[in-house]
C-alpha cells in the first residue's frame, strides 16, 4: 500500500481497541488486497494492550491514530474525517477481508454511479479463523430497500463500502450507540435517499469469538429497540413504512429474545417476547407457535440448531406461559 500516492480511491478504516490478538490479520488483509488504491486508516481508540505494538512493523503502511477511549462510532468517525478517498471501507479489528473485496466493491460503484453503498455477504468464522459458515444476505432481503432495512437488519459493516459524500451529509455514526450505530446509519441514510445494492459475493470473514461486542446482548437488545423508536418518530417516514409499524416492532423484539437467548442471556429474553404481545399481528397461540418458529430459523441460520426442549422446559419459558394464561 505504500505505493498510493496522491489521492486514494478507497480508504479502509480500521476501528481499534485492545485488539492485539487479531489487528495484524486485519491490516495483512488490506495489504493482501487485488486492488492496490487504498489507503489504511487505524483509529486507535484508547487500547491498553499491544496494539500499537503489533502495528509497528506496518508504520510506513498505514496510518496510525490513537485517540482517548470515546467508542467504536467515535473511533469510525474519526477514520471518515482523516480519509482522502472516495470511497469508504470499513473494517473490525477481529475481522478480516478476503483478497478480493474492495476490487469487487469499487467495480459496482464504478458500474453504478448512482450508487451510495454496496454490500455484500460474509463468513463466519471462529476464533482461530476458521469456517463455520456463509451469510447470504440478499435472501431474505433481496432489495436493499428501506423496508428491508427496517424489517431485516441486514447490516456487518465490514461487508459494506460506502460513498465517502453519504456518510459526510449524513454526519457520520450517532455516538451514543455502541452496538447498534451501524443500523441506525444504514437507516438514515437510506431515508435521505442513498441507494443500496448488493454485490452477491463473500468479501470478508467475521470472527466469532468470546470478546465479540456483538455478545453484550442486553445493550445491542436495548439500543436495537431505541433506534426502531427514533427512526419511526421521524416525520418523514413513507406511509407505508407507518402502517407496518407493529410488525416491524414485533419482529425487532422477537429478533431480540432470540438473540439474547442464543447468548445465554435467557431471564433477559422474557420482557422482550411479553412486550412483543402488544404488537403481534397473531392469536395467542399463533403468537407462541411464531416465537418458536423464528427462534428455530434464526438459530438454523446461525449454524446450529434449536434444542426446543431445552427452551420449552426452561424456568424461564415455563413462567412466561404461565404468565400468557393471564390473558
Amino acid at each position: 500500500m505504500s505505493t498510493v500516492t496522491g489521492k486514494p480511491q478507497v480508504s479502509a478504516i480500521v476501528p481499534a481497541y485492545n485488539s492485539a490478538c487479531y489487528i495484524g490479520q486485519a491490516v495483512e488483509s488490506i495489504l493482501n488486497q487485488t486492488y492496490p488504491d487504498c489507503e489504511i486508516i487505524v483509529v486507535d481508540d484508547g487500547s491498553t494492550d499491544d496494539t500499537r505494538s503489533v502495528l509497528q512493523p506496518y508504520c510506513s503502511r498505514i496510518r496510525y491514530l490513537y485517540q482517548e477511549n470515546q467508542g467504536v462510532a467515535a473511533a469510525r468517525n474519526r477514520g471518515i474525517q482523516e480519509a482522502r478517498g472516495e470511497l469508504i471501507a470499513f473494517l473490525d479489528h477481529d475481522d478480516f477481508f478476503l483478497p478480493d473485496k474492495l476490487a469487487a466493491q469499487v467495480a459496482c460503484f464504478e458500474a453504478q454511479p448512482q450508487l451510495g453503498i454496496v454490500h455484500t455477504g460474509w463468513r463466519r468464522v471462529d476464533w482461530r479463523g476458521e469456517p463455520l459458515g456463509d451469510v447470504k444476505p440478499w435472501q431474505k432481503a433481496p432489495n436493499l430497500d428501506l423496508e428491508d432495512w427496517v424489517r431485516w437488519k441486514p447490516i456487518l459493516l465490514s461487508a459494506m463500502m460506502f460513498r465517502r459524500e453519504w456518510l459526510e451529509r449524513a454526519g457520520g455514526l450517532d455516538t451514543r450507540f455502541q452496538q447498534v450505530c451501524d443500523l441506525d446509519l444504514a437507516l438514515r441514510l437510506t431515508l435521505m435517499g442513498c441507494q443500496s445494492a448488493w454485490l452477491h459475493q463473500i468479501t470478508v470473514c467475521y470472527r466469532e469469538h468470546a470478546r465479540n461486542e456483538s455478545r453484550k446482548t442486553p445493550l445491542q437488545a436495548q439500543e436495537s429497540w431505541t433506534v426502531l423508536d427514533k427512526f419511526l418518530a421521524l416525520p418523514q417516514i413513507p406511509e407505508p413504512i407507518r402502517q407496518l409499524e407493529s410488525h416491524y416492532r414485533y419482529y425487532t423484539l422477537v429478533w431480540s429474545a432470540w438473540r439474547l437467548y442464543h447468548t445465554g442471556y435467557i431471564s433477559e429474553m422474557v420482557p422482550y417476547l411479553e412486550k412483543s404481545l402488544s404488537y403481534t399481528p397473531y392469536s395467542l397461540t399463533k403468537t407462541v407457535s411464531d416465537w418458536l418458529k423464528s427462534f428455530m430459523k434464526y438459530t438454523s441460520e446461525s449454524g446450529s440448531e434449536l434444542d426446543v426442549f431445552s427452551l420449552s422446559n426452561s424456568r424461564e419459558w415455563q413462567q412466561l406461559m404461565n404468565y400468557l394464561l393471564k390473558f
